[in-house]
């Protein structure tokens, strides 16, 4: 029972012991290291490449690290990223960060603008909305998203680069150098039209005078029968008036007139017309019976009108 005893005073003394140790090698590193002060930043756009332990550097020289990347808790579309930068480091207003990406992919944390005489950045000269001051993002992150993107842009340069040489490929070339063919003939043909060009112009030029002429022309007569009409049209205008009703008094006679004639012009078609027709076709018969009498006359004379036929002698 005294040895158990015995093994756990053992195991409990070298449990402190290693535990005195660790703390002693953490006070140590943390003393090597020097006190650090803690800052928000928060970037509205993507953070690909950074990550917890990410360098962090002031004008290019190296002062601390990314302790923590998550999400703003106020507004989503903000990441914020936590950074610990040495003490001795002038974190002062007008400070910015601007996130500096790479071909490889890896991205650190750029500290830069900070101004001799401005006081230093902390929650009574700016905003601590998460306990930490705040250290603004830089304006223009064009160049840094391009970079934290860089693998995307090699992926769709390649693609582009096999693309361009399927478009640069044998058959193509010769197509295109068809085309600059064709072209310099056309442009040649060109040269070669250009003084029939020149006279064509030179014609349509004077076409154009004519017609600005001739539209002067016109212009001039109309203002003259706009001048007619406004000065003589009134009284054209009575005259005209006159004629139409005389016109109309006219067609009125006329339509009665019309209605007068209408039963004789019925009697006539079924009474005169008749009789004139049966009148017209004894004339007729008459004619003809004197034609056939002239006739007779001039061939055999006046006997035979009183004398019948003689008779041929009979032979017996």
């Amino acid at each position: 029972m005294e040895t158990r005893a015995n093994h756990i005073w053992v195991g409990a003394v070298t449990l402190l012991l290693l535990a005195l140790l660790a703390a002693a090698i953490v006070w140590i590193a943390r003393l090597g290291q020097g006190q650090h002060n803690e800052y928000d930043i928060f970037f509205k756009q993507s953070v690909s490449g950074l990550a917890n332990g990410s360098q962090v550097a002031f004008a290019g020289v190296p002062v601390g690290q990314v302790s923590e990347i998550t999400l703003s808790k106020d507004d989503p579309e903000f990441v914020r990223v936590r950074v610990r930068v040495r003490d001795e480091v002038p974190i002062l207003v007008g400070t910015s960060a601007t996130m500096q990406g790479s071909f490889t992919g890896v991205s650190t944390i750029l500290l830069d603008g900070a101004r001799s005489g401005q006081p230093p950045i902390s929650c009574e000269t700016t905003a601590c909305p998460e306990g930490v001051p705040v250290i603004p993002p830089a304006p223009g992150q064009g160049l840094g998203a391009v970079l934290a993107n860089a693998p995307l842009l090699l992926e769709r340069l390649a693609t582009l680069t096999e693309r361009m040489t399927q478009v640069l490929s044998d058959t193509n070339l010769e197509q295109m150098e068809g085309i600059l063919r064709n072209t310099n003939q056309m442009t040649a043909n060109l040269a070669d039209a250009s003084p029939q060009v020149e006279r064509t112009m030179a014609e349509l030029q004077v076409t154009l005078r004519e017609a600005s002429e001739a539209l002067n022309q016109f212009e001039t007569v109309l203002g003259s029968t706009d001048k007619l009409i406004n000065g003589e049209g009134a009284s054209l205008a009575e005259e005209l008036r006159d004629t139409l009703a005389a016109a109309n008094k006219a067609a009125t006679s006329l339509s009665a007139t019309l209605e007068d004639t209408r039963p004789a012009a019925r009697e006539l078609t079924d009474t005169t017309l008749p009789a004139a027709e049966a009148t017209l076709r004894d004339l007729r018969a008459t004619s003809k019976a004197l034609r056939a009498i002239t006739e007779k006359l001039d061939n055999q004379g006046a006997g035979a009108l009183i004398q019948g036929e003689s008779l041929p002698d009979y032979k017996p």
